[in-house]
């Protein structure tokens, strides 16, 4: 049964009438907003299990602190210790918060040195925000500046000023926060060590010469962006990083085998998950310097065709489109009004542009055995390009005129209706298999921000196949559309892509065809955490008391045995072996707030080619005997 995607808005004043009067006046002090208002400030709560998670936005607002200092040329080293996943201790050696100002540094909004270009001339935290939104949304907050031979030290709790206290101290200058994320906000959160070495490493990349004490280990960067790369790439390198410096920028980059673009990018020391104007900068101006060199008609979607690339910019005052500064928005190095006689600073644009054109046009004249792989590469690009453009305009035709809405998906209304504002981190689409799954899940979704792609069978496995296949498979070049990546990640839609499949041996090799199609031809979506596995239980416990039944749902069989000791005697068992066969009513519980997800990861210690080679290639023997190795049979737990 299609659903109906013509989704109508509540009418205006279409509510019940409510007594409104002085009493619903309310004003919440700095702390209190907070707390009320978290999403405002840091964006999502979670638990830790995403890295985009409150708890990371508190840790690299501490962090953010600490690494102007180091910017200011105050303090080259960070410790950084993590209790049992749960508490949070980091100290500098820096010049040490005024202590005069320490308590309304830390708890009054508007409050800080980051207003004073003079004291911070390049930094991420401008608004004055960041420490407050940690002491407001820790159970537990301690700051302690020592300068001047004496320490100030003072305690919150809930943001609520609990002691201060001044005494000698001959410790070496510096800030100590400890804060420990209030658990009734953050439901059953940990900290993931792989999320908060990535941080710190982005920080040492951009920070070349500041080391990091984290839980006993060093973690330092001896060449900035080229160590980024070198850790990140997934593919080998078909020349030398091209790694080059200039005031106020840097630049890496290399070509490799794998299809489409990887970007890096960075403000002031913040990564810029979401890009904006320095790293759209990037794109345009390094295609139309290489094209320039070779002086040929290239296409600058072959001349990027596989190139993995990182910028950095230093800039004052910048202004990012949100709190947690994922993405540029201003195009000015400085601000754009004069200040001290200086002049009007230069668009991002052109100071990108500028750099590119002159330092990589030099680079290739000087490296010219870099500049003839380059070439060879780009020519491999175009020849592809041209080989399927008949596919492409006719699989394009197609996209668009197959009704999407209503055949294939059924989208969200933050899309049909061109929603703007923060929705877009929030939106999903789930790729499922099947009517019955695909119907469980748009009938139990949020229609605001969720939408379903419902896949025909099994998809072919593209292991091995080149980019022709994406326009000559339906499916793949429908998904694509819906998607909207044939031209890059900039455009894609939905903030996470979460292949929603039964736990059976079934869609288990869905899920694995799903990420194959992804690291073959997309595999930006991976690496920039964008792709999920939905988590669902394959269990439900549950047992009548008094004309109720008290459920647990199991997602694992350990939860299962735990669940069935705790609803004792004889409880009813139910083995989920599909998604179908779970109702709506009871779906809504497994794709909203507390939705579990697993997010695909892909580091370089992968060996993706490899892994790719023995799992979906065609050494079949190879195979068979690894299955057999580690066939585990599945017993009937519903009659225990």
């Amino acid at each position: 049964m299609e659903e109906n995607n013509n989704l109508e808005l509540p009418l205006e004043g279409a509510v019940n009438a409510v007594e409104y009067n002085e009493d619903n006046i309310r004003h919440l002090d700095d702390m209190e907003h907070i707390r009320v208002r978290s999403g405002m400030y840091i964006g999502r709560l979670g638990d830790g299990q995403q890295n985009d998670d409150g708890i990371y936005v508190l840790l690299k607002e501490v962090m953010d602190n600490s690494i102007d200092e180091f910017k200011m040329g105050a303090g080259k080293k960070i410790e950084v210790n993590i209790e049992e996943d749960l508490r949070v201790s980091v100290r500098d050696y820096g010049r040490g918060i005024p202590q005069g100002k320490l308590i309304e540094a830390v708890s009054k909004l508007n409050t800080g040195g980051k207003y004073d270009s003079k004291a911070f001339k390049k930094s991420v935290g401008l608004n004055g925000v960041g420490i407050k939104a940690v002491n407001a949304l820790s159970s537990h907050f301690e700051v302690a500046s020592y300068r001047d031979g004496k320490v100030r030290k003072a305690v919150f709790e809930k943001g609520q000023l609990i002691s201060d206290v001044t005494e000698d101290c001959a410790e070496e200058t510096g800030t100590y926060i400890f804060f420990e994320p209030d658990d009734t906000l953050f439901l059953n959160y940990k900290f993931q060590s792989q999320f908060v070495e990535t941080l710190l490493r982005n920080y040492t990349y951009l920070n070349t010469g500041l080391t990091f004490l984290y839980n006993g280990q060093k973690i330092l960067s001896r060449h900035g962006l080229e160590d980024l790369l070198k850790d990140n790439m997934t593919s080998e390198g078909l020349y030398d990083i091209v790694h080059l410096k200039g005031e106020d920028i840097e630049i890496a980059f290399t070509h490799t085998n794998q299809y489409g673009e990887e970007y890096y990018s960075f403000v002031n020391g913040q990564h810029t998950t979401q890009g904006g104007t320095h790293q759209s900068a990037l794109k345009e101006h390094i295609a139309r310097t290489i094209k320039e060199f070779y002086n040929k008609n290239q296409e600058f979607a072959d001349i990027r065709n596989g190139i993995v690339a990182a910028i950095a910019l230093d800039v004052e005052e910048p202004m990012f489109e949100s709190q947690t500064k994922t993405k540029l928005g201003s195009n000015n190095m400085w601000p754009a009004i004069p200040q001290e006689n200086k002049p009007a600073g230069p668009s991002i644009n052109k100071f990108v542009g500028d750099f590119i054109k002159t330092e990589v046009d030099n680079y290739l004249h000087k490296h010219p055995d870099v500049a003839n792989v380059m070439l060879e590469k780009i020519q491999e690009s175009e020849k592809e390009r041209k080989a399927i453009a008949g596919v492409t305009k006719l699989a394009r035709e197609r996209a668009k005129k197959a009704n999407l809405h209503n055949r294939k998906l059924r989208d969200c209304r933050f899309h049909l209706n061109d929603v703007k504002g923060n929705k877009q981190e929030e939106s999903c689409i789930f790729i499922t298999e099947g009517d019955s799954a695909s119907g469980s899940i748009t009938k139990s979704r949020d229609v605001n921000t969720q939408a379903v792609f419902s896949l025909r069978g099994k998809p072919l496995n593209s292991y091995g196949l080149t980019k022709k296949v994406v326009y000559e498979n339906e499916e793949f070049n429908l998904l694509q559309a819906a998607l909207n990546i044939e031209d890059g990640m900039e455009g894609l839609r939905y903030n996470k892509v979460i292949v929603a499949t039964d736990a059976d041996v079934d869609g288990m090799h869905i899920r694995l065809l799903m990420i194959t199609f992804f690291l073959q031809f997309f595999p930006d979506l991976i690496k920039k955490g964008h792709v999920y596995i939905l988590q669902t239980p394959l269990f439900r416990v549950r047992n009548r008391k008094k004309g109720v039944y008290e459920t647990i749902y199991c997602y694992t069989d350990e939860e299962r045995l735990e669940a069935i000791e705790k609803l004792s005697p004889n409880p009813e068992i139910t083995r989920f072996k599909g998604l179908g066969e779970i109702s709506p009513d009871e779906f809504k519980n497994f794709i909203g707030k507390d939705m579990r997800l697993e997010q695909v990861r892909l580091r370089k210690t992968d060996a993706v080619k490899e892994l790719l080679e023995f799992y979906m290639g065609k050494n079949t023997m190879e195979r068979q005997n690894f299955i057999i190795d580690n066939l585990v049979v599945e017993e009937d737990i519903t009659k225990e």
